[in-house]
């Protein structure tokens, strides 16, 4: 098949994103249903999705790997990635917005905007992702368009316009009124898949003509030419309104809201219609922008496929059939199967094996991808998540992606001395997809221990080393992941790594000085030698002495953050000075000096959202105060319920959700994200570091 069955303007990338239980993937597998992706209607509740294809996706109804999905709709082709809405895997969110151009955002029309929403819209402004909305579960009890509309403007500071009037509500919900076309769309058959057009009902006609005048007069304020031809009285024609509008879209001014139920096949169908007419093409984006890795110099990548090759890696899956897939988004020239291009983040040179067009876990053989396009490659050996491959001719650095640091960990092992070499190459392969998961050796206790974003983060990685890669292992308690930092300047701390043994000695002198930071600002390291005081080769060995010294901190052995060291003297021996030697002194110039800036410990301290019947809100209130939490407000919910907010240490929340179920009869529900470190109390302290 051609790179281009379609023109580049014909091209959307699109991801859909939500809170946990929004309807995401439910929405994700109508679209593929009704474009004829799929024959049959995937659901989540019988584990037949297309796009939740893990054994753990499918059992647990969520989904954790986001999947790239390619389908066409009404000449346009339209890559989607379905993102997960659970907090612990917020990489795959930001990876995936990294790459893509818009967005449907779907919310839960009961529960309107809820906190994991609010996170992926933040991140979604990051990127200046435009998007459209979905207010989805309009069949149930409880559940208002307009109350959606609402929080999506007071919640998320957004300036949502209502496209549609829903006809009937809970389970009288039968079908929609356009507002730009003025035609009410009837979604009728057990799967919906054919719409119906039909006039508005009687009783909407006076609700439909007030806000379709609203709606007009929100669009035309968006395009001066459009504004000037409304003030003067003309009829604005439907065209001229989705022009208008799709470029208030694409400047992320406006936010159109369309509304449905996925699970009933209804309202999909509209929403595949706006994903076309106001979501942009690779064309309509600014070009990506890569630095040249030598000189510094910005280096414009545009959607053209005649331009040097540009990609980024954004997601590493190990499969169990074809090998190791790295999914890529092409920027600027086409990637070719056979192909050999530069991975300008690691230095090294790879070859394109096979190239697949990913349809979930099914996929398309191809001969190249183009521009603008979404595909993965098989074969590349040496690229992970965030890396830029590039024309070798033309060398350039994409922004890479950052990814928050884990915040709790688990000692692991393997059950029998079988499971132990397998253990390690299951590990590292799991790290490779997932870059909030890290692994390290304690050295006193020699055990492997395994940190990620959450307990259910780390319950499936575990899960998928059983099923995928045969690993027995004993899992041990949830430990929070601490930090250290320092309170103190030590403006000078000298240390002489001096060894006379037979032959050459070892000899390496530096002088370093160390300040905090401020919270967040993680570790700088800065070289002020002047003079040669020690040779230049040298300094990447003193660096690289702190920045071990820097992973295991004084107090208690935790990472280090928000600190800066500078080299600021030393001195060489021309024989027995070696790079061996400045690395120790570095290490053991740290460690003397952050020991006298007044350490202290940092703990994760989480965001916290519980929701719970009225009845229930002072018990709940009390039990976060127990776990030392701090209450930051409440508010109402549909259905008599109560929202608490409240900042909680992580070190508190183990075992929280069955307190919550025994406490509220099984209907409280909680969500929780890391917000920041935060000092530890000084009884905390003492019974960590026992001082």
């Amino acid at each position: 098949m051609p790179t281009r069955e379609l023109p580049l303007e014909h091209y959307r990338n699109i991801g859909i994103i939500a809170h946990i239980d929004a309807g995401k993937t439910t929405t994700t597998e109508r679209i593929l249903y009704y474009t004829g992706r799929t024959y049959r209607l995937g659901n989540i509740d019988e584990g037949t999705t297309v796009t939740d294809w893990m054994d753990q996706e499918r059992e647990r109804g969520i989904t954790i790997m986001s999947a790239a999905v390619t389908t066409f709709w009404k000449d346009h082709k339209i890559n989607i990635i379905d993102t997960p809405g659970h907090i612990d895997f917020t990489a795959e969110v930001q990876r995936s917005l990294h790459v893509l151009d818009g967005g449907i955002v779907v919310f839960d029309a009961v529960q309107g905007v809820e906190p994991q929403s609010e996170t992926v819209w933040r991140q979604a402004n990051r990127y200046e992702v435009p998007r459209i909305c979905f207010a989805n579960k309009m069949d149930r009890v409880g559940a208002s368009y307009d109350y959606t509309i609402q929080s999506i403007h007071e919640r998320l500071g957004a300036n949502p316009l209502a496209m549609q009037v829903p006809i009937g509500a809970e389970d009288s919900f039968s079908g929609v009124v356009d507002l730009l076309t003025e035609r009410a769309i009837y979604f009728e058959g057990e799967l919906g898949s054919k719409p119906r057009e039909g006039e508005i009902p009687e009783a909407l006609l006076e609700t439909v003509k007030q806000q379709r005048a609203e709606l007009v007069e929100r669009i035309a304020e968006l395009d001066d030419d459009v504004m000037l031809k409304y003030l003067e009285g003309e009829t604005l024609s439907l065209a001229e309104l989705k022009m208008a509008l799709r470029k208030g879209v694409l400047q992320s001014k406006v936010t159109p809201v369309f509304c449905g139920s996925s699970l009933r096949n209804k309202g999909v169908q509209p929403l595949l219609d706006a994903v076309v007419d106001y979501l942009p093409s690779p064309l309509d984006i600014p070009d990506v922008i890569g630095i040249q890795p030598k000189t510094g110099d910005e280096i414009a990548c545009p959607p053209d496929d005649n331009a040097p090759m540009s990609a980024m890696v954004f997601k590493i899956v190990t499969d169990n059939y074809v090998g190791r897939l790295a999914y890529i988004r092409v920027y600027s020239g086409k990637v070719k199967k056979g192909g050999t291009y530069f991975n300008a983040t690691q230095g090294k040179k790879e070859r394109v094996g096979r190239l697949l067009r990913m349809y979930a876990d099914h996929r398309e053989d191809m001969d190249e991808l183009g521009a603008g396009d979404i595909g993965a490659i098989l074969g590349l050996k040496q690229s992970f998540t965030g890396d830029t491959l590039c024309d070798p001719s033309r060398q350039l650095l994409l922004e890479t992606i950052a990814f928050p640091h884990p915040v709790i960990s688990v000692a692991i092992e393997p059950k029998t001395a079988a499971d132990q070499d397998k253990m390690g190459v299951a590990l590292q392969k799991l790290a490779e997809e997932d870059p909030t998961f890290n692994i390290r050796q304690d050295e006193e206790t020699g055990q492997t221990i395994i940190s990620g974003m959450g307990e259910l983060h780390l319950e499936i990685l575990v899960d998928r080393m059983l099923r995928e890669f045969k690993v027995q292992a004993n899992i041990g308690n949830p430990r929070v992941a601490y930090n250290e930092t320092i309170t103190q300047v030590v403006p000078e701390v000298q240390y002489r790594f001096v060894k006379q043994t037979g032959g050459h000695g070892q000899f390496a002198h530096v002088v370093l000085r160390i300040e905090p930071l401020e919270s967040g600002a993680g570790f700088v390291f800065e070289d002020q030698i002047r003079g040669g005081a020690i040779p230049k080769e040298f300094i990447p060995a003193v660096e690289k002495g702190v920045r071990e010294a820097v992973e295991s901190g004084v107090l208690a052995g935790y990472p280090m953050t928000d600190l800066k060291v500078t080299l600021i003297d030393g001195s060489s021996h021309e024989v027995d000075s070696s790079e061996l030697a400045f690395r120790m002194a570095g290490i053991f110039a740290f460690r003397e000096g952050a020991s006298k800036a007044k350490p202290i410990l940092l703990e994760p301290i989480m965001k916290v959202e519980v929701i719970v019947p009225e009845d229930h809100t002072g018990d709940v209130l009390g039990h976060i105060n127990l776990r030392h939490g701090n209450i930051l407000g409440m508010d109402m919910r549909p259905g008599n319920a109560q929202a608490i907010h409240a900042e909680v240490p992580l070190a508190e929340m183990f075992g929280y959700a069955t307190e919550l179920r025994s406490a509220t009869k099984g209907r409280g529900v909680f969500t929780m994200e890391f917000d920041r470190y935060a000092r530890v109390s000084d009884a905390v302290m003492k019974k960590i570091v026992g001082i």
